[in-house]
């Protein structure tokens, strides 16, 4: 199995759900591997959410994976109600300690890029991680708050809005 390093787009809430761009299509990895839109059309759900390639240490599933323009796109679900070590991951997002999203799969057809890397067509997504240290040099953590966060985010705005409409 091979595995894909990235720092994505990822969204946490204080019920575990997280979503993240697990491969953006725009940019290969550091090894110069690219992987073509409909590669990922196969994907078979739910995938193990584990932690760091673990297979001994799962804490979730991935219940959605999309295909979209930007690269795919996963949702699921950390069992923080059920899981001391889903929250404990989940706190480690939500203070940017883990910082991306990796993929595990087995190449089914790929050809070689010039300058090295494979350009990768058709594989077989086995699991997707949470990894603290992200191989690919384009993507990066975007966002990753708690309730909390959202509601001191929206006082905010509220008390911007309120000055400003006082002017």
């Amino acid at each position: 199995m091979e595995h894909a390093y990235f720092s994505t787009k990822m969204l946490t809430d204080d019920a575990g759900t997280i979503t993240g761009m697990a491969w953006p299509f725009a940019a290969p990895d550091r090894v110069g591997d690219w992987i073509e839109k409909g590669a990922f059309s196969k994907a078979n759900l739910p995938l193990p959410m584990l932690f760091a390639h673990d297979q001994k240490d799962p804490i979730g599933a991935w219940t959605e994976a999309k295909e979209t323009d930007e690269g795919l796109e996963i949702t699921g679900k950390m069992l923080v109600g059920e899981m001391n070590r889903a929250r404990e991951v989940s706190a480690l997002v939500k203070s940017g300690a883990i910082r991306g999203l990796s993929i595990g799969f087995f190449t089914k057809k790929s050809k070689p890029r010039a300058g090295g890397g494979r350009t990768i067509t058709d594989l077989e997504l086995i699991e997707a991680s949470l990894v603290s240290v992200p191989m690919h040099p384009n993507a990066q953590i975007r966002s990753a708050k708690s309730g909390i966060e959202a509601l001191q985010l929206a006082e905010a705005i509220n008390r911007a809005t309120a000055q400003f409409a006082a002017r």
